[in-house]
């Protein structure tokens, strides 16, 4: 089992950060552009015993080996369980029997006990002897208590150990984990790189561009779209639909994806609201920008929703409240002054 090959536009970054020194990153930037995966890259170039000339990682040694079957001694990964196990990263056996018998669901935020499970292993000897890295992904899911545990030996770390923190929101970071680590921001790839890419996954080329569109052009977000089997067509009638009120149009989605929907559809209207260009949907498929309080009132009310949307009452009565009020406020552009 060998790892995929690395994204075309994080070649570049990959090789200018191993060219630098530190024992601390942070990469940074939107979803979508491949923070986990250059993470990776990174963590095992570190540990590689047959590095390639560019120092990147070879491949085939026992170190790249024992990271693609997620067994290497010396890389700790830090993530919420949820994303432990979509990315298959095995859980310890306690937290696996725990969540196989119900005691409770896996976490979607990055425990303290594993954090500090974390620590005692930056303290220990390598086991392979190229170090040791600790991959923190998506590094803002770490509570107070679980950040402040890393913060010191972030700080002082023992030894030859490494970190790479990965985060899709870096402003909700503590400023004292953030002023730790050597910033990196992810560079965002060319249109027809990213669309060459949709298509070289399986993306037909006449959906690649309306997908990049709906993800904001970010190509990984745009693969998971494609993979749930949403419409590019259906994505260009959602504003107007949302406008009429018609629940089906949001029938398939989750509490969490119906809002990240309707927060793409309020930030494009606050756009063309003030002479910009969308950047989810084209122009034409929008109604009419209600009014600036209007769209302010709605995002504010969507980032509420989006608070307990993993966690909802009932989700079809949220669904149909979220609805309900994207009608009044798009059909409000009708009443402006």
């Amino acid at each position: 089992m060998s790892a995929p090959p690395l994204s075309p536009w994080l070649h570049a970054p990959l090789a200018d950060l191993l060219r630098q020194r530190g024992h601390a990153w942070l990469l940074q930037g939107p979803s979508g552009l491949g923070q986990y995966e250059l993470a990776l890259a990174l963590a095992s170039a570190w540990l590689c015993e047959e590095p390639t000339a560019g120092h990147t990682a070879c491949g085939h040694c026992a170190s790249c080996h024992a990271i693609a079957v997620r067994t290497h001694a010396d890389l700790c990964v830090l993530m919420p369980e949820v994303a432990m196990i979509d990315l298959g990263w095995p859980l310890d056996e306690k937290s696996q029997a725990d969540i196989d018998d119900k005691k409770r669901k896996a976490s979607r935020e990055i425990r303290v006990e594993a954090m500090r499970e974390a620590v005692g292993f930056a303290q220990r000897t390598s086991a392979r002897g190229r170090g040791k890295v600790v991959l923190v992904y998506p590094a803002e899911r770490m509570n107070t208590i679980t950040a402040n545990a890393l913060l010191k030996t972030l700080e002082e770390p023992v030894g030859d150990v490494r970190f790479v923190l990965a985060s899709e929101a870096a402003w909700q970071l503590l400023p004292t984990i953030r002023s730790r680590c050597l910033g990196f921001t992810m560079p965002w790839p060319e249109p027809a790189v990213a669309q060459a890419w949709l298509v070289a996954h399986g993306v037909p080329d006449a959906d690649a561009v309306a997908l990049l569109r709906a993800a904001g052009g970010r190509p990984t977000d745009a693969l998971r779209l494609a993979q749930s089997g949403r419409s590019p067509k259906a994505w260009a009638l959602l504003p107007k639909a949302m406008q009429r009120g018609d629940v089906g149009a949001l029938a398939d989605h989750a509490p969490t994806q119906a809002i990240d929907a309707l927060q793409k559809v309020c930030h494009d209207l606050m756009a063309v609201g003030q002479g910009a260009a969308p950047r989810f949907f084209a122009e034409a498929d929008l109604p009419a920008a209600p009014s600036n309080l209007a769209l302010a009132r709605w995002s504010k009310s969507l980032a509420n929703a989006a608070k307990t949307a993993d966690h909802p009452f009932n989700a079809g009565l949220m669904l149909e409240a979220l609805v309900s009020e994207a009608r009044t406020t798009l059909n409000s552009a009708a009443h402006r002054p």
